[in-house]
Parts: structure tokens; sequence; C-alpha cells
């Protein structure tokens, strides 16, 4: 949950899918403006495999490609926003959005924030790190999760979201070039992006039953806004 919240129930994540691809449509446009090959861009090939692993029609994936690269014509222009903050019981929350109209956005976040406390710049941020973050499986039964680490280039590693996976951990500039390098260690590469992971993240168990569900809340709520790419929470686990 630290690394990134998601949400947890099925149903909430079956419904979540169609804004899934919309988030993912963007970082494809912002990735697309530095070139439409992802064999040249590193960025957007990086985007890319994300989006084919939650199987993003391709029609969906091309267009965005050709709409961030200028290639149809349409201006595209997206500002990237990070809010700080708190959710209720003083957990400390980083939400990251990427948006068309700072105005809209900066107003629905106020609102948003209000059953816990918006912070200003560097509010929370100083209590989470910022890394590389590559989800990643064995492909085959001699993979080794610390050698290839090592090999590859990462700062640390640890046990994926998904049982069998592996999370890779990297300097922010080092993503590319550890995922690149994960594949002649016997790793397959699910995800790779950019992200932060809190210092010092609250136990759950030290929160009620009620008060985890207030923060689950809070946090379904934030995560359902359109310009909200990633949650990133301090709570362990």
């Amino acid at each position: 949950m630290g690394a990134q919240w998601k949400a947890k129930h099925k149903d909430v994540a079956a419904n979540a899918k169609g804004r899934l691809f919309g988030k993912l449509a963007k970082e494809i446009m912002i990735a697309a403006r530095n070139g439409a090959d992802p064999a040249s861009n590193a960025r957007l090939r990086l985007v890319v495999e994300q989006a084919r692993k939650v199987s993003m029609p391709k029609d969906t994936l091309d267009r965005a490609i050709k709409k961030g690269a200028g290639l149809t014509g349409e201006a595209v222009h997206f500002d990237h926003v990070m809010y700080e903050g708190f959710a209720p019981h003083r957990v400390a929350v980083m939400v990251e959005c990427l948006t068309d109209n700072v105005n809209r956005t900066a107003p629905e976040m106020r609102v948003l924030f209000r059953k816990g406390q918006l912070g200003t710049s560097g509010s929370v941020s100083w209590d989470f790190d910022h890394l590389g973050m590559i989800e990643a499986e064995p492909a085959s039964k001699d993979a080794d999760a610390e050698v290839a680490a090592i090999e590859a280039g990462a700062q640390d590693f640890e046990p994926g979201a998904e049982d069998g996976t592996t999370l890779f951990l990297t300097e922010p500039a080092d993503l590319d070039l550890v995922s690149r390098a994960l594949p002649a260690q016997s790793f397959t590469v699910l995800s790779a992006k950019l992200g932060y992971r809190p210092k010092n993240p609250v136990d759950p168990a030290s929160l009620s039953a009620a008060d985890l569900e207030e923060v689950e809340a809070f946090l379904a709520a934030i995560d359902a806004n359109d310009d909200v790419q990633n949650v990133y929470v301090g709570l362990a686990g």
C-alpha cells in the first residue's frame, strides 16, 4: 500500500478499468512528445509495455501515441502537479495529477482533502523516497532475485504485489537501464515506473477497523478523480 495505493475490492477494480486506460493514455501522450517510436523513446516504450500488460486496446494505444507525437493535428497539453497532505488519522498522502486545466483540478483537490488535510509543497514529500519501481517475474526456475538486482544495477529488491513477482527498486535515472538489463538475468519485466514510497509508514494494525475504513474511503475518492494518475500513501503493507 505504501508504494502505491490500489483499490482492493474486485468490483471497484473492474469499474476502474476505463479510468486506468485513460490514465495510461495521458502518460503515453506525454511520452510520445519525444518521438512516436518506442524503440528510440525509452519513456514511451516503458509506458507502452505497461499498457499492453493491462490489455489496452491497440487502437486506443496507437491513437494516444499519434496524438502525443502531434501526428493528428490536435494540441495536447498536460501539467504535472503533485498535491501533498494527510488522509484521516494523519496518514501521509502524495497525489500525482496530470491535468489539462489546473484551475479545475486545484479546487477539486481542496474539496477531496476536506476529510483529511491538504498541505503545501514539501509538507510530506520529505518523508517519501523517489524511486524507480520495476515489477518482474522469473522467466526460469534458476532466476535469482538477489543476483539479478546486483547484476542489473538495482538498489534493492523485495516481493512484488503479485505472488511470485519481485519488485526491483532503482535510482530514478537508472529505471530504463535496469529494465533493459533484467531480461538477461532471467526476469521478465511486467511494469516499470517512477514512484514514491514512505520512509516511515504507519502500521495499519495501529488503526481501528473503522479508522482504516475511513482512510480507504478517502483514498478511493481521491483515486476516482479523472486528473489523478497515482496515489502514494504512508501505510505499510
